[in-house]
Order: structure tokens, then C-alpha cells, then sequence
């Protein structure tokens, strides 16, 4: 029997196994925590908490279709994340069958009986014990998002490994094109998909260099992290921020409608993409390259980083780099970006982007005004505070608060103290109209401010104790201790 025969047989047998055991364990109701707000919002297609599962929300919502009532609508869901688990055991098996193959043998057509039964025999002890694993078994049995995460988790590394084996075939950009829309649409179930980048980017790098020292590793590492942060600060937020400039320069300047803005900047973001890949397939203009290519990342709002001007300094920056990298070419040129890069990237960023949309969900379904309808994102500012989770504030990675700082004091005047924050971005919502003359238009409700804390640590054991700052001198005595009390405004919303 052939190798391929064999592997897929038995990879569906750990399915099957997989699929039994969690359809047979599988929570009868909702589990606590998150899990009924998911089925609740899959049921109705209402909005959950930020930033929200439109892809978790709408495949749930088709498994809810076959309960034969309602008291067996969260069996349903749970059902769904039982299978979704059994398809990543099945991928899982798949993935370590193919690496053991390659510790192994090098070749295929001379595969003994023996070495086959130890390559399935791996991959069937390791998906085996991964389906019995405590945290795994726990996620798949309920409604949670994590077992459709880790299914694309799954999928998206075994498709690298199906390129890999390819890679010198025609048209082998493909898998990594679907790649690309699987991590796009798997950012609408949950951001852990993204860690698999740094992986995927190893196995392109070592596929074409195999001999690759360690310092060239360590830079393929690099690029890799380059890559999530260009994804999840870039992408992620980037669309909706060159999407609220476009808003606010339609509405409050030109006078025109809700969400024109919007709709222009999406047509034009998507006609500019189209522009740059048609003009690296062609590869006659290397200018216009440049300039398409350029254009598509700055629309995407890759390269504005932070807030305020200078974000856009930044951005502008960046872009100016770019655009000098992708114009370079010539027979001297070193480093040249070749069309072909250029054009795989290009259609991968559109891939990506069309599953990204899947948020468009959470407009549509909010404008409906839903039972639960949280945070109400119905336009491109709204979405952006949802998506960007602002409601959580913010925890630093290196150094910053602990849980148990306070913020600082400053003077408020009259003898009292107000805590210290500094100013954030404006947030803009909606202007109420007066009368039916009156054009549409966005007012700046408040900022989106943080506290200034007394207390920083470093987020690593290694820095020892908290930095604790002197007490800042305001006018009056320092304060001492907790039993100094004084009268503390605190304005409303930091605003």
C-alpha cells in the first residue's frame, strides 16, 4: 500500500477517535465565563465584547441551524468546537508524520515497512496525546473560540509543510497566498494564529537556504516578529485608521454623508492593490511598481505607528524607505526586491485583508441594533475602539505599572488634587442633529487619556523590585503615607 494511502488513512482514523471522544464529552449546556456570550451572540448574530469572533460568530450560528430547539442550541455550538478540534488532531497527525518522515528517510519511493510503521506510529502517539491533553480536551468540549483558533493553527502550519514539498514546482506561491487568507480570516476567531508566523517564515528561509548560519537565522527570526507586528499593530488597526481619516475629510470637510468616507477609502484601497499587482505581474515600469506597491502599504496603514503627528511622520517615513527599496534595480544593485516577491506580498496583503473583512460582520449585525449590541461599533471610529480592546486599557510589556500602582497627583487648584494622565487621541462620535437641515458630522467627545502611575516595575523577575519614585511636591507637604488623606477631583472620563 502507498505511503500516501497509509498516512491519510490513519490520519483519519485519529480524527475519528478524536471526534468520538470529544462529541461524547462535549458540555450539554453553556460552560461558564465567555463561553455563553459566544453562543448567544453565534444564536442571533448579536455583538459580543471587543474585539469580537465574526468568523467564530457566523460558522457557529450555521451549526445552531440543526438544533431541533432551543435548549439545544449551545449543544450545537459545543459540538462545533468538538469537530473543529478532531479537523486540528487530523492536521496535527499530518504535520508530524511529514517531520518524522524527513528525520528518516530522504526518499520516499524507498520506504520500508518498517520506517512506515514508525512514522505513523509517531504521529499517531503525538496527535493521540495532544487529543488527551488536559488544556486541549477542556477547550474542545465548549463554545470557546479556542479550538477554532488552534484548528487554524493547525491547518496553516501543515500548509507551509504541503508548500515546502512544492516549492520547486510551478506556481507554488499559491499555498502561500492561502496561507495568507487563513491567517486573515483566522484573526476573526482569535490573534493566536499570528505566533505561527515566526514559524512559517523559518521554514521559507531554511526550504531556501538550508545552510544557513546562525546569524542569518537569527535575522529570519527577526523579520519574522517584523512580520506579526506589521500584522497586529499595522494591519489590525491600520485599516481602520486610514479608514477614519478618509471619514472624517468626507464628512466634517466635504460635507458629505456617514460612511462615505468609508465606502470611498475601501473602493480605493482595493483598486490600488489590484493596480500594484497587475503591475508587478506585467514587470515592464519598475517606477510604477514602486509607486502601486508603496501606495497599497500606506493605505493599509501598515506603517503608522502610535498616534497623533507623529504617527504620520512615521508613517511617511517608512513609506519614503520603502518606496527607494522597491525602485532599486539594475544588474549592480544589491539587495534588489525582485517583481515576483514583490507580487506574491502583494497578493497575500489582499488575501489577508479580504479575511479580515469578516468584521464587516460586527457593522452590519450592530446597525441592526441587537439585544446584545456591545460597545455599539456602527462606524469606522466605533469599530476601531472595539477592535483596538481601548475599553481594557492598556498593560506595558517591559516597564510600567503594576497592578497595585497608583496614579499620580497633581495640582487641581483650591486646594485639592486631581490624578495625573496624559492626553490621548480624540474619540469621535456622532454629532446628534438639532434639525433635518443640519449635515452630518463627528464631534470630539473626550480623549482617550492614560494615567500617569507612581509605581513602575519592570515586567521581567530579573529587574527586582518596584522603582518607586519620590512623592511629587504639588504645593503642600509630600505625602507620606495612605493615612495622609486629602480631597482628589477626579474629572469624568479623564476628559
Amino acid at each position: 500500500m502507498r505511503y500516501k494511502t497509509v498516512n491519510n488513512l490513519i490520519g483519519w482514523i485519529a480524527f475519528a477517535i478524536a471526534a468520538f471522544v470529544y462529541c461524547s464529552t462535549i458540555e450539554p449546556s453553556a460552560s461558564y465565563w465567555d463561553c455563553p456570550e459566544f453562543i448567544s451572540s453565534a444564536f442571533k448574530l448579536e455583538v459580543g465584547h471587543p474585539p469580537g469572533a465574526p468568523v467564530f460568530m457566523i460558522t457557529a450560528n450555521l451549526f445552531t441551524q440543526f438544533a431541533k430547539d432551543v435548549s439545544h442550541v449551545a449543544m450545537m455550538v459545543n459540538t462545533m468546537s468538538a469537530l473543529l478540534s478532531a479537523v486540528c488532531i487530523l492536521f496535527l497527525f499530518w504535520t508530524i508524520t511529514d517531520l518524522s518522515r524527513k528525520l528518516i528517510v530522504k526518499d520516499d519511493e524507498n520506504l520500508t515497512l518498517s520506517q512506515t510503521i514508525e512514522i505513523m506510529g509517531a504521529g499517531l502517539v503525538g496527535a493521540l496525546a495532544y487529543t488527551f491533553s488536559d488544556t486541549f480536551w477542556f477547550s474542545a468540549v465548549e463554545g470557546e473560540v479556542y479550538a477554532y483558533s488552534s484548528m487554524c493553527t493547525a491547518l496553516v502550519f501543515w500548509l507551509i509543510l504541503k508548500w515546502e514539498n512544492r516549492a520547486n514546482n510551478a506556481h507554488s506561491e499559491r499555498w502561500l497566498v492561502l496561507i495568507a487568507f487563513i491567517v486573515g480570516l483566522s484573526i476573526g476567531v482569535h490573534l493566536l494564529n499570528l505566533l505561527c508566523i515566526p514559524a512559517i517564515v523559518l521554514v521559507y528561509v531554511y526550504k531556501h537556504k538550508p545552510d544557513l548560519n546562525a546569524k542569518g537565522s537569527i535575522l529570519a527570526l527577526v523579520v519574522s516578529f517584523a512580520i506579526v507586528g506589521a500584522v497586529l499593530y499595522g494591519v489590525v488597526p491600520g485599516i481602520v485608521k486610514v479608514g477614519g481619516w478618509f471619514e472624517l475629510l468626507f464628512v466634517n470637510g466635504l460635507g458629505f454623508g456617514f460612511n462615505t468616507g468609508t465606502i470611498i477609502y475601501l473602493v480605493i484601497l482595493v483598486a490600488c492593490i489590484i493596480w500594484a499587482i497587475f503591475e508587478s505581474q506585467r514587470n515592464k515600469n519598475r517606477k510604477a511598481i514602486a509607486i502601486s506597491a508603496t501606495l497599497s502599504i500606506g493605505l493599509l496603514g501598515i506603517p503608522f505607528f502610535g498616534d497623533g503627528v507623529m504617527s504620520i511622520i512615521v508613517g511617511i517615513v517608512v513609506l519614503a524607505v520603502l518606496f527607494w527599496i522597491l525602485k532599486r534595480s539594475g544588474k549592480n544593485v544589491k539587495f534588489q526586491v525582485s517583481s515576483r516577491v514583490i507580487n506574491t506580498s502583494l497578493l497575500c496583503l489582499l488575501m489577508l485583508m479580504i479575511g479580515y473583512s469578516s468584521f464587516a460582520l460586527i457593522v452590519i449585525r450592530s446597525v441592526a441594533n441587537p439585544p446584545m449590541d456591545q460597545n455599539s461599533p456602527e462606524d469606522i471610529f466605533t469599530l476601531g475602539s472595539y477592535m483596538n480592546r481601548e475599553q481594557y486599557g492598556s498593560w506595558p510589556l517591559f516597564y510600567g505599572q503594576a497592578y497595585t500602582s497608583q496614579p499620580e497627583y497633581q495640582n487641581a487648584g483650591n486646594g485639592m488634587l486631581t490624578w495625573k494622565y496624559k492626553e490621548g487621541k480624540p474619540i469621535y462620535n456622532r454629532k446628534e442633529k438639532e434639525s433635518k437641515d443640519e449635515k452630518d458630522s463627528y464631534v470630539v467627545v473626550g480623549h482617550n487619556n492614560k494615567y500617569v502611575y507612581a509605581q513602575k516595575i519592570c515586567s521581567s523577575r530579573e529587574c527586582g523590585q518596584a522603582i518607586m519614585p519620590k512623592p511629587t511636591k504639588v504645593g503642600w507637604e509630600e505625602l507620606k503615607d495612605d493615612r495622609f488623606r486629602m480631597t482628589i477631583l477626579r474629572e469624568e472620563h479623564l476628559r
